[in-house]
C-alpha cells in the first residue's frame, strides 16, 4: 500500500513547479480511465466529485473504490470532494473517508464565506487530530460559475480574487488550499475560447499569502495559460466539461452497432476518455 499522503504529493508539485491533475467522474468507468492514464504516466492524480455526482455515484461507494485501489494496485490515487456548499456536506465527506474537500461558497457574501469556511475548517481540523487522518481543506474564493457544461455565454456575477481579499480569508480561514477565481470559468464557451487567464493574479496572489491554489473551471483553457499558472503558484488543475464531452462523444461512436455488452462498447469509450486524460496529465507535468 503506498505511503505517501495527498499533501506529500502537493509539496512535491511545488517544489517541481508542476500540478497534480483533478478530473471528475460520474460513473466509475470514467474513474477507471482516470486512474488507467494516471497509471501509465506513472503520476498521482485526483478524482473528483460534486455534490450532484456524489449523489449519483455514492459518498460511501466512491470512497470505497478509491481505498481498494490503492490497497490492490497500490496507485497514488485520491477523492476530493469537489465543490461543498454545506457544513453538513463538508462532514458527510470527510467521515465517509474522502482525502480532501473544498467548501465553497464563493458566490455569496464573504463574511459569510469567511463564516462558513472556519466552521468547516475547525471541523476538519478536529476530525483529523481524533482520527490521525490528513484531510486537506479547500476554500474558494471569487465566483466563477458552478455549472461544468457548454455554454452560450459567460455566467453572470464573474468575481476576481484580488490579493488583499486573498490575504485577509487565508489568514481568517487558514485553508490548506485556495482557488482563487483568476479569469477562469466552469464550464466551456461554445464555439469559442474560454477568456485567457491572469497569470501574473496567480502570483501575486501567491506573493501575498504564500499558499498552493488551485486552478478550477480549466477545461477550454490553452496550455500555455495553464502552465504560466502552474509557474506563478498552482499545483492542483481541475478539469471536468472536457472529459464529459469525451465520454459522450465516445459513448455515442462506440454504441451505434448491434454489440450489447457493455463491457465491450464501453472499453472502448474508456480507451478514449483515457487518451485525454493522458494529455491533461502531460501539460500540467510540462511533459508537452
Amino acid at each position: 500500500m503506498q505511503n505517501k499522503n495527498l499533501r506529500s504529493y502537493i509539496e512535491e508539485a511545488r517544489a517541481k513547479s508542476i500540478a497534480i491533475g483533478h478530473f471528475n467522474f460520474s460513473t466509475f468507468d470514467v474513474a477507471k480511465a482516470i486512474i488507467k492514464a494516471a497509471k501509465e504516466l506513472d503520476m498521482p492524480v485526483i478524482l473528483g466529485l460534486s455534490e450532484g455526482e456524489r449523489d449519483f455515484v455514492g459518498v460511501h461507494e466512491a470512497a470505497a473504490y478509491v481505498r481498494a485501489i490503492r490497497e490492490h494496485f497500490y496507485a497514488p490515487v485520491f477523492l476530493n470532494a469537489d465543490h461543498t456548499y454545506s457544513y453538513e456536506r463538508v462532514v458527510e465527506a470527510v467521515e465517509a473517508g474522502f482525502d480532501m474537500v473544498i467548501f465553497d461558497d464563493a458566490g455569496g457574501d464573504l463574511e459569510k464565506n469567511i463564516e462558513e469556511a472556519s466552521r468547516c475548517r475547525e471541523f476538519v481540523t478536529e476530525y483529523n487530530k481524533a482520527h490521525g487522518t490528513d484531510v486537506l481543506f479547500e476554500a474558494e474564493l471569487g465566483y466563477i460559475g458552478q455549472s461544468s457544461k457548454i455554454l452560450e455565454s459567460l455566467p453572470e456575477g464573474l468575481q476576481m480574487t484580488t490579493p488583499e481579499d486573498a490575504k485577509n480569508f487565508i489568514g481568517r480561514v487558514r485553508p490548506d488550499l485556495i482557488a482563487p477565481a483568476v479569469g477562469n470559468v466552469h464550464g466551456m464557451l461554445k464555439d469559442m475560447p474560454d477568456p485567457e487567464l491572469d497569470s501574473a493574479r496567480v502570483g501575486e496572489i501567491f506573493a501575498a499569502t504564500d499558499i498552493s491554489m488551485v486552478l478550477h473551471g480549466a477545461s477550454g483553457n490553452t496550455k500555455e495559460d495553464i502552465q504560466a499558472c502552474i509557474k506563478n503558484g498552482v499545483v492542483i488543475v481541475h478539469v471536468n466539461t472536457e472529459i464529459r464531452v469525451a465520454y459522450k462523444n465516445a459513448l455515442v461512436k462506440n454504441t451505434v452497432s448491434e454489440e450489447l455488452s457493455p463491457y465491450k462498447y464501453l472499453a472502448k469509450v474508456e480507451e478514449e476518455v483515457k487518451e485525454v486524460v493522458k494529455e491533461k496529465i502531460k501539460e500540467f507535468t510540462f511533459l508537452v
